[in-house]
């Protein structure tokens, strides 16, 4: 595959959405405490998967291009063991690995693009390893919506709300066909 700035455009504005809908969901708990919630022992809560996010995010984008995206600085263990204490906490190391991951991708370009990138020594792409790292923070961010759906009883739908897809599709149809992103809709993204 060769470099294109529409694919990179693309899965910028993809990691965006998927941040977007983790912000959304913790503006939508008024309770902090609901952050450090788990249904039981073998489940994590909303703080301990956004500290897995932090330190896969770090590990993986710090230096994307010129080391192993396992750092050996990397305790991924502890990233299961709570450690955050608050929900400013929690929005700065949500926002500190979003900002390296976004940055690198930023870098990303035709002249560095046909580079192996590597994880615990396995070579990717790097369409390889972004569509790795896409889908692995979409399962996570997917995880938070879930839990944050089930503590917060106010809850406002981050997508079409039940019942309205009729309305929604209708919409939608009575436009004429064009191109775009469907991340466009999204007024933050």
């Amino acid at each position: 595959m060769n470099y294109s700035s529409e694919f990179q455009e693309s899965v910028i504005k993809l990691f965006n959405y998927y941040k977007k809908l983790g912000d959304d969901c913790f503006s939508q708990i008024t309770d902090a405490e609901k952050l450090f919630w788990s249904p039981n022992e073998n489940s994590n809560s909303i703080a301990v998967i956004v500290q897995h996010l932090h330190g896969n995010m770090m590990s993986r984008w710090t230096d994307f291009l010129s080391s192993d995206g396992e750092k050996d600085w990397r305790n991924r263990d502890q990233e299961f063991e709570l450690y955050i204490e608050d929900k400013n906490e929690l929005l700065l190391i949500w926002e500190e690995g979003w900002h390296c991951l976004l940055s690198a991708i930023n870098r990303i370009d035709e002249n560095n693009f046909t580079s192996l990138v590597y994880i615990r020594n396995q070579g990717h792409t790097i369409t390889e390893a972004i569509h790795r790292q896409l889908a692995h923070y979409a399962y996570h961010v997917g995880q938070i919506i879930s839990l944050a759906k089930i503590v917060e009883e106010d809850w406002s739908s981050l997508s079409i709300p039940k019942g309205s897809s009729s309305n929604y599709n209708e919409e939608k149809f009575s436009n004429p066909k064009t191109k775009g992103h469907f991340t466009d809709e999204f007024p933050d993204n």
